[in-house]
Order: structure tokens, then sequence, then C-alpha cells
């Protein structure tokens, strides 16, 4: 991975074999990012994405392996109790046009992923929401 930062943008290549949540981690604790939005596409060959069901207040994982191409992948760095944070969700199609996506739990660059942090100059950190199920924003 290398990437390069400017102001409040910071444009990443992930390379093959990577694990793109890694990385992102990596480039988020090296640069003190508190608070971005994350934006990014590429071709990945395993992937695990899930669906939260709000009934059981737990996720679902679905892997899947193959050639597939990010179609969009986008979400958050943040932080809860202070410590870094980060919700993606991702959706990735394969050589039939088949889409499938959700959370984003794991997913490994089988080419090049290019990636756009761009940091916001505050901080917004998590709480556990007991009702919800979920890690929510709190201002």
């Amino acid at each position: 991975m290398e990437y390069k930062r400017f102001e409040n943008t910071i444009v990443a290549r992930i390379d093959k074999g990577e694990e793109i949540l890694e990385q992102v981690k990596e480039i988020a604790l090296k640069e003190k990012v508190r608070l971005a939005s994350v934006q990014a596409l590429g071709a990945i060959n395993k992937f695990t994405v899930g669906v939260f069901k709000t009934d059981e207040k737990k996720y679902l994982a679905n892997e899947f392996e193959g050639s597939y191409e990010i179609v969009s992948l986008s979400g958050t760095i943040n932080t809860m109790n202070g410590e870094f944070y980060c919700h993606l969700h991702m959706s990735a199609g394969n050589e039939k046009g088949e889409v499938f996506g959700g959370h984003l739990n794991q997913a490994f660059v089988s080419a090049t992923c290019e990636m756009v942090i761009t940091v916001i100059d505050g901080t917004v950190d998590r709480y556990y929401d007991e009702g919800i199920g979920l890690n929510l924003f709190q201002f």
C-alpha cells in the first residue's frame, strides 16, 4: 500500500494481496484521522459482507471468492471510546454482472484498490445502543 496526503484528502493505492480494512486502519492511525469519509473502487478476489438483522440484533455474513470488481465502497472513519473505528459498506460485481454487498467485514485485493479518504476537521465518537444493537454516532 502506498498513499499520499493532500491537505484534507488522502489518496491511497492498496495492492494485490492486501486486506482493505487493515490498510484503512494503518492509514488512519499513521495520519491521526479521527473523522473522515471513504470512497474506493478496484478488484478483489475474496470478501465477506454482512447484513444486520434488526429483529435479532446480529449480523449475518456472506463470503465470496472469485473475480469481482468493487462497484462501490463507501463509509466512515471515526472513533468509539476515543479509539479508531471504521464503518464501511461494499458492493462488488462478478463476470455475469451480478452484484453482492453489505457491511464490509473483509476484502482482499486481487489487482488494485484506489481509495480516497476525505478527512473532516472534527471528532464524532460512537456508542453502543442497546435498543438497536448497533454502534451509533454520538454527537
